[in-house]
């Protein structure tokens, strides 16, 4: 099912939007997404995220110097953005490709020093709907939770139907391992789409974290939970890519063996 965005006659999914009631709909919440060649999904992203029903939600984008204008479009659509409130989207340009956890780190870093109470990191593909981001919310602040993991293994989580059976299999096994090595006893310890507060995020030291690839969700749970963060997985669909080709390379695929057993048999997470 879907329906058009306001203005964009851009088809998108008519997933239910929360609204939060007051004040919690006022909640400062910065939203961080690394880029890297999403020029043709960062408008449709922009657009449904300050569709929200949330008054200060904040767009941090931080582009890896992408080869297909996605910087350049990035900063348009900042500029628009920021024509309705000043700083409500805010583009950090790196240089150079060094992965996707540290572009999360660099807009964890700056919307901390922002001053936003809650940081939600999420793909650019548009596989993380942003129409979950007030639910997620709702549950981090109803519960006190450091941490919202939007979860596809859990009840009532779902995946797109265009995952065929190897990429389930895999994406399960990978949680499995991992459970099995770090016993996080975290449903979906591979995912992306989290709603993080502040002073949890301030916890976990986030100069010291080493991960620079898709592994860097396992370290941010590990990190976490062992410092006491209250972590809680609520229900979220997760959408097949809607345009581009995943960056998950062999490489990030055999970070995720190690990763967890080098954290396993440190002295400090």
């Amino acid at each position: 099912m879907t329906s058009a965005t306001p203005g964009s006659g851009i088809a998108t999914p008519a997933w239910t939007v929360v609204r939060l009631p007051e004040p919690w709909s006022h909640t400062p919440v910065a939203v961080v997404v690394p880029t890297y060649n999403e020029a043709d999904n960062l408008p449709l992203l922009v657009s449904r995220v300050f569709a929200l029903p949330l008054d200060r939600v904040r767009l941090i984008v931080v582009d890896d110097n992408s080869p297909d204008g996605t910087g350049a479009i990035a900063d348009e659509l900042a500029a628009e953005a920021n024509a309705v409130r000043p700083d409500r989207m805010v583009v950090i340009h790196r240089q150079t490709k060094d992965g996707i956890g540290r572009a999360h780190l660099a807009g964890m870093v700056e919307a901390l020093a922002r001053g936003d109470d809650y940081v939600v990191q999420m793909d650019a593909d548009l596989s993380h709907p942003p129409e979950f981001i007030p639910q997620m919310l709702g549950a981090a602040l109803a519960t006190d939770s450091g941490l919202v993991i939007g979860s596809r293994y859990v009840a009532s989580g779902s995946l797109s139907s265009n995952w065929v059976l190897h990429r389930r299999l895999l994406s399960r096994g990978a949680s499995a391992y991992v459970n099995a090595i770090l016993r996080m006893r975290i449903a979906d310890t591979t995912g992306g789409f989290k709603v993080w507060r502040a002073d949890a995020l301030k916890s976990i030291e986030l100069g010291e974290v080493r991960s620079t690839g898709f592994s860097f969700q396992i370290e941010m749970n590990y990190r976490a939970k062992m410092a006491g963060v209250r972590i809680l997985e609520v229900p979220i669909h997760f959408d097949e890519r809607h345009s581009g080709k995943s960056k998950i390379s062999f490489a990030i695929q055999i970070e995720g063996l190690w990763v967890p057993v080098a954290l396993r048999f440190s002295r400090r997470p």
